[in-house]
């Protein structure tokens, strides 16, 4: 098979809507999993696809990805973005987090500190269950099922009974002009409260958000005390993002 016809038929399985995995590309083709991470390379270059740690998806996010492909899509730059955000926290202080996989991140960053940390997530406050020195206050609400997260009226009045030294919340989409948005309203308006009921008021967002707008709006740029990403985003998105608020870019 020729290397067209190969990355032809990747693009099939790309619209089908499923991400793609190297070593099944791999297995599929008959060739070497370098072959495979060649051909999405250059399908990525022209934007048909956007590489995902171990494989890849569609480049149009305008749906959300299941909770397992959310693990692992750009795990290593929420790493980076994790660590930052965790340099930022001091002992001793309140914390919100909300649910999502950046934010899981954040969680076992923070593991070994000195707090009291609020979230959302179930995910993320089980990851504290062995840390004898931070308390979980974890938010009620209904439960949204796909990623976990607790939302609606009853999350909203907890979130106001608080104010918090440091929130860390994620978003779907971030356009410079029209703000942070995701898919969901329960989970904009949850979000929104959270930013609002902090000291500091921080978005933690890898490089694939940027320029993508979703249906929900979070909150306007200016809204922000510092935006969290990685390396990845274009020189010109952050300058554009620095005349709205702080940005740190996690290397």
């Amino acid at each position: 098979m020729f290397a067209e016809e190969r990355r032809n038929k990747i693009i099939q399985l790309i619209k089908s809507g499923h991400p793609v995995k190297v070593v099944s590309l791999s297995i599929l083709f008959s060739v070497s999993e370098a072959t495979i991470r060649r051909d999405l390379q250059e399908l990525e270059n022209i934007g048909l696809l956007q590489r995902t740690h171990g494989g890849a998806v569609s480049p149009q996010l305008d749906s959300e990805l299941s909770f397992h492909d959310r693990e692992v899509f750009l795990l290593d730059e929420k790493r980076q973005i994790a660590l930052a955000a965790a340099n930022l926290v001091q002992d001793g202080e309140t914390i919100l987090l909300d649910a999502g996989t950046t934010s899981r991140e954040i969680a076992r960053a923070l593991c070994g500190k000195r707090l009291t940390i609020a979230t959302n997530s179930m995910d993320v406050a089980c990851i504290f269950a062995e840390e004898p020195d931070i308390e979980v206050l974890l938010l009620g609400g209904a439960w949204r099922k796909s990623i976990n997260s607790l939302v609606g009226p009853l999350t909203n009045a907890m979130l106001k009974l608080f104010c918090f030294d440091k929130a860390f919340v994620a978003a779907n989409a971030v356009d410079c002009m029209l703000g942070a948005s995701t898919h969901n309203l329960a989970e904009a308006e949850t979000k929104g409260l959270m930013l609002q009921s902090a000291r500091q008021s921080i978005l933690v967002v890898d490089h694939s958000k940027f320029e993508q707008k979703t249906f929900c709006k979070i909150c306007n740029l200016n809204e922000l005390s510092m935006i969290i990403t990685d390396s990845g985003t274009p020189k010109d998105t952050l300058d554009c993002l620095r005349t709205h608020t702080q940005v740190l870019v996690a290397e």
